[in-house]
């Protein structure tokens, strides 16, 4: 039962955080798990053996596209300690994410991409399960499957469901055509963008147990609830015969959001055995067999007048999914509220590829599309020469470009003008190729960065001891983001009690439902949650004292008032309990809420090889209320190591002849090392957004992805003169254009 509820249909134009007299949000905390992480005793979910415990490793398709004509496990089955290999045709169906629905069940034997999971091995040791899994020999009828997107593109439709809504699938205004060939300035390119993995950290894993018919699932999920529902339909279940513990996650970035086959798989055969079974995918099945970032083919189209102003804005992009699935890379999100400008066309297209399900990844649509529209806005300023700054400047909006909505906050310009000031930009290299340190090209580049701001129902219960403890409970998950920490400190400050003494408990879907983590919504949703039961609190704490709750402050541990001053513990009787909840309202209609930044970079380029290293950092970010510092910090460095490697590093590639995942581990995968990465300067800009709920927050998690990898493209030209539109930027897509050795090697 929800006790107190929160929604968001208007402004909230104060919020109790800022009544707290020594407030540890908005400060920098350390992480309360942090000890716990370190120490080795956070338990993730293969980190849990229940008695009686089996292990199951995943028999996948040797094929991309066909039908499984035989499995001949005979040899497998008599190897010691192999205890069955299970074929159930519930294992290919895969949850998505949030946006995604269970994939059309076609049957156990029909292959729609290479590494789809045909059946589970299980035997009494990990070792055993993947001997046996390597010894049965599949056979199988290959067929014609598509696995070029480009060769391809002439079969992209709209995508088959409205899951962002019909405005951001397709928008057209005004005469895009007739005003681009009356352009002073054109940029019209494509830039095209690969297949991407998550790369977590923390391999998917499930441990499954059935008791009395229900079943509780330790695994490594994002959104335990959205996995557990996900869970139920495929097992034909009702949701409360299933629980989901996720209390520590090791990384997602979207590739945990829905279930995905190890927690079936692990489901189907502890009920098939009658004992617990556990599922780890291996890295290279991680890689094969969860989920990446589809591919994009976009096509920018900028045209401006002589002053600067734009009056073209065309985003189209090809992305690939496989057949039935309803997740698209939305690309052009960004593209409808950046800029300003009359003519607009922004549309999203799919072809149906034989490759592994595309998910949501860091920033779904604004990482990969804001690289492609702010690299076309550096060279929209080059063409009109204007510095890249003033060219955004010249094209701020007033409102929403489309909607004519009001934006709840707005800061870009603020991120523009101070992120120049701390980088020195008046001071940049101006003329591509033409600033050298020896054998080094160096340049500057710079992005802006925007990521819609969501907001969805959460719940969390918030209980006060007889000893004046706190207790936090939400099934909200920390996949490494601070979420125990931010949580904690929201109570804190509410209820006036040391951080100390307050208790988080994640991860558990017999708790609260919340809207997860995903999306960068986790704290903003899960925190209001909590502020709502403290308020809540504090009204009872208020009756209890027999005193209006507007003239009590909670601090140390203690209510007071004017000629009243008591311990919390002797307000609370045997304790209090309440369950707090926030809804999205009409303020999610009526404005539109996005986070802002500004990225700005130095890179340097070798003359002789081509090797590129970036060299300096600074981002400047708007996200309404900071809730930790620390935390926040870390979560914007993330993202921007995040937009590099999608800038400079990170390709998954695919075998054309198969779709296959041919760089399937962190060794081929190439992610940005510690050595590839400078200090990162990130600055973030005092700012509350009442539009956005109770504690004026909004999402950072994602945000630093957003428009970095442009600033690194756009400093890669500035330093070279070479234009690269096909990521990754590898040093033999820039060797060719590369000045002459000799210039090269004169000192600046």
């Amino acid at each position: 039962m929800t006790d107190a509820t929160v929604k968001m249909d208007a402004p909230f134009p104060a919020s109790l955080l800022d009544s707290a007299p020594a407030p540890t949000v908005g400060t920098a905390q350390p992480r309360i798990d942090g000890p716990r992480k370190v120490s080795g005793t956070a338990r993730y979910a293969a980190e849990h053996f229940p008695e009686g415990l089996a292990h199951g490793v995943l028999l996948r398709a040797p094929i991309g596209c066909g039908r499984i004509t035989g499995v001949d496990a005979e040899a497998a089955l008599a190897m010691p300690g192999v205890l069955a290999l299970i074929r159930d045709e519930r294992l290919i169906r895969n949850g998505g994410d949030f946006a995604g629905a269970a994939a059309p069940v076609q049957g156990v034997d029909e292959v729609a991409y290479f590494g789809q999971p045909i059946g589970v091995v299980v035997a009494d040791s990990p070792e055993r399960a993947r001997a046996a899994a390597l010894s049965v020999k599949v056979t199988y009828e290959a067929a014609p499957g598509v696995f070029d997107m480009e060769a391809a593109r002439g079969t992209a439709l709209p995508p088959t469901d409205d899951i962002y809504g019909l405005f951001l699938i397709h928008t057209e205004q005004g005469d895009v055509d007739r005003t681009a060939h009356e352009a002073a300035a054109l940029v019209d390119a494509v830039w095209r963008t690969p297949s991407q993995s998550h790369a977590a950290m923390e391999p998917h894993a499930s441990v499954a147990v059935w008791q009395d018919g229900r079943l509780t699932l330790h695994a490594s999920y994002q959104s335990p609830v959205v996995t557990r529902d996900q869970l139920a339909t495929v097992m034909g279940l009702q949701p409360s015969e299933v629980r989901i513990l996720s209390p520590f996650v090791g990384g997602g970035f979207g590739g945990k959001l829905g279930v995905m086959p190890e927690a079936v798989a692990a489901a189907i055969a502890a009920r098939h055995l009658g004992r617990p079974v556990k599922v780890v995918m291996t890295r290279q099945q991680v890689f094969e067999t969860t989920g990446r970032r589809p591919m994009t083919h976009q096509r920018v189209r900028l045209a401006a007048d002589a002053a600067g102003r734009l009056t073209v804005l065309q985003h189209e992009t090809i992305t690939d999914q496989l057949a039935g699935e309803v997740f698209f890379e939305p690309a052009g999100l960004a593209t409808h509220l950046l800029y300003a400008g009359e003519n607009r066309l922004v549309d999203h297209k799919v072809v149906r590829t034989n490759k592994l399900l595309g998910v949501s990844m860091r920033a779904p649509g604004e990482a990969i599309g804001q690289l492609a529209l702010e690299c076309a806005m550096d060279e929209l300023a080059e063409a009109l020469d204007l510095d890249p700054i003033e060219l955004r400047l010249r094209n701020e909006p007033e409102r929403h470009p489309e909607l004519g909505i009001p934006f709840s906050s707005r800061a870009l310009v603020d991120c523009l003008r101070h992120g120049a000031d701390r980088f020195g930009w008046a001071s940049r290299n101006r003329v591509p190729g033409g600033l050298r340190d020896g054998e080094w090209l160096v340049g500057h580049g710079m992005a802006a960065a925007a990521r819609g701001n969501l907001f969805g129902p959460s719940r969390a219960r918030v209980r006060i001891d007889a000893g004046g403890r706190v207790m936090v409970e939400t099934e909200m998950t920390d996949i490494g983001t601070g979420t125990y920490t931010v949580l904690a400190q929201i109570a804190a400050d509410l209820l006036g009690v040391p951080l100390a003494r307050v208790e988080v408990r994640l991860g558990d879907t017999d708790d609260p439902a919340s809207a997860g983590s995903g999306g960068s919504w986790g704290a903003a949703t899960s925190g209001s949650a909590v502020y709502a039961a403290c308020a809540e609190l504090r009204a009872r704490l208020a009756a209890a004292a027999g005193l209006p709750a507007d003239t009590l402050t909670f601090a140390d541990g203690m209510v007071t008032a004017s000629g009243f001053r008591r311990p919390i513990a002797e307000l609370v009787g045997d304790g209090l309990s309440v369950e707090g909840s926030v809804q999205p309202g009409e303020s999610n209609s009526r404005f539109n809420q996005t986070s802002y930044g500004a990225h700005f970079c130095e890179v340097r380029v070798h003359a002789v090889t081509g090797e590129l290293r970036v060299a300096r950092w600074n981002s400047v970010f708007a996200a309404g209320r900071i809730l930790n510092r620390q935390t926040a910090t870390s979560q914007a460095i993330g993202g921007v190591v995040f937009g590099i490697g999608g800038a400079l590093t990170e390709e998954l590639v695919h075998d054309p002849r198969s779709g296959k995942v041919v760089n399937r581990d962190l060794g081929e995968y190439h992610v940005p090392v510690h050595a590839d990465i400078p200090p990162i300067d990130v600055h973030f800009l005092e700012e509350r957004d009442p539009v956005a709920n109770p504690l004026l927050a909004k999402g950072v998690g994602e945000l630093g992805v957003c428009g970095s990898g442009a600033a690194v493209a756009n400093a890669v030209y500035n330093a070279t003169g070479v234009r690269v539109r096909d990521f990754p930027i590898t040093l033999d897509k820039v060797l060719a254009g590369l000045p002459p050795v000799s210039a090269a090697r004169r000192r600046a």
